[in-house]
């Protein structure tokens, strides 16, 4: 599969002979869910907490007598049903939302969305994405000029997220231009994963052949060294 590549001017320079592994894997929908699930719940922090009945202050003393009142049996105001007592069945912080994830399938489910947009016509090649200085000027005029191609309107009209800027490698200038878009986010290609390729409508590679080369890497078999 080959496809095209463009300056930062929207103009055509050549293109690119994609990998078939990477840009042309089946759209695999339950590996992608599970994977995707995964990733947010291993990402959650948990926030809300309560106290059980253990934890609150107080309820040292038995309220009451146990016999010859008439009144119902209690032994601690710290009792789910009395207020200001314990919270039954309350969330906790101490939760462990954490799912394991193999590599092998989150790269599969990373090629398989790839893969999709591709089809979709939703992955734009930047020969280079560069700046000198900071600039939020000339990050806003590149996204106008790449809006300017068929099919990527969505750059400039879409408020929220329109585009994740892949790199080939760490960009502060780049990050920093760009970092006022809301609707826009730039990351290294070597950080590219499952949830952010479907969060963002576009993927925008810059640096083709290294970015390309770097995704490739991904279906290397790593091999333990025992001693």
């Amino acid at each position: 599969m080959k496809a095209d590549i463009y300056t930062q001017e929207a103009k055509k320079k050549g293109s690119i002979e994609l990998p078939s592994v990477v840009f042309e894997s089946p759209w695999n929908r339950d590996l992608v869910h599970q994977v995707v699930v995964g990733m947010q719940s291993n990402a959650r922090t948990p926030v809300a907490h309560t106290k059980d009945r253990s934890e609150v202050a107080g309820g040292g003393k038995k309220p009451w007598q146990q016999k010859g009142l008439g009144r119902a049996r209690h032994g601690s105001s710290r009792s789910p049903i009395w207020r200001g007592g314990g919270i039954a069945f309350g969330p906790r912080n101490d939760k462990n939302y954490a799912k394991k994830i193999n590599r092998k399938m989150r790269t599969q489910a990373l090629f398989s969305v790839l893969s999709k947009k591709m089809k979709d016509g939703e992955v734009l090649f930047v020969d280079s994405i560069t700046f000198e200085a900071p600039k939020a000027t000339l990050a806003k005029g590149i996204l106008e000029k790449l809006g300017g191609i068929s099919g990527f309107e969505a750059l400039t009209s879409k408020k929220h997220n329109a585009a994740f800027i892949a790199l080939a490698e760490k960009d502060v200038n780049a990050q920093k231009s760009f970092s006022n878009f809301g609707n826009v986010k730039v990351g290294e290609v070597r950080n590219l994963n499952p949830v952010d390729a479907l969060k963002y409508k576009h993927i925008i590679i810059a640096s083709p052949e290294e970015s390309v080369k770097e995704l490739e890497k991904r279906t290397e078999v790593r091999v333990s060294k025992t001693k």
